[in-house]
């Protein structure tokens, strides 16, 4: 029940995160780093305004990954040594809704990257040092697996920024 990737528009969006470099496999510390986010909220009284998101900053899979991994907020706020703000840039985004295992997401994302590649789709990324920095690629987690125990049920949305 995958939806076809698409191109859409998104205002910009500001978010609270943990920032760190990970190596693969990952998944052991996510939930760690959105307790932290989620922490921080709530000590300034405010909650998420949407789903749980990874960004991922950088994609050498032979690497360290840098990653961001937090919350949209609904404006503005500051940060402190752990925890980084920021917002996801306005612009046109390539989006693939994915159902399905979290196992699968490397597979499903060379997909959608053989996707976009067929159509011409070129991404927002700069180059640092011989490291490739994405200006906007997410994966955003609205199912939560611990309400939803299907694994089929879950969903992933991957949304990049198009340049």
């Amino acid at each position: 029940m995958n939806v076809e990737p698409k191109l859409e528009h998104r205002k910009e969006q500001p978010y609270v995160a943990v920032r760190a470099q990970v190596g693969i496999p990952f998944g052991d510390v996510l939930g760690g780093f959105w307790d932290e986010a989620n922490a921080f909220l709530a000590s300034k009284g405010l909650t998420p305004s949407g789903p749980p998101f990874i960004r991922y900053l950088t994609t050498d899979m032979e690497k360290k990954l840098d990653i961001e991994v937090g919350f949209p907020v609904a404006s503005r706020i500051d940060g402190n040594d752990r925890i980084t703000t920021g917002v996801l840039s306005e612009g046109q985004y390539a989006v693939f809704l994915y159902f399905g295992h979290y196992d699968n997401l490397v597979a499903v994302t060379a997909e959608f990257l053989a996707w976009a590649e067929k159509n011409k789709i070129t991404w927002q990324t700069t180059k640092e040092d011989g490291v490739e920095w994405w200006a906007g690629r997410i994966e955003w987690y609205p199912t939560d697996p611990d309400t939803e125990p299907d694994p089929q049920k879950w969903q992933t949305e991957l949304a990049f920024l198009v340049k």
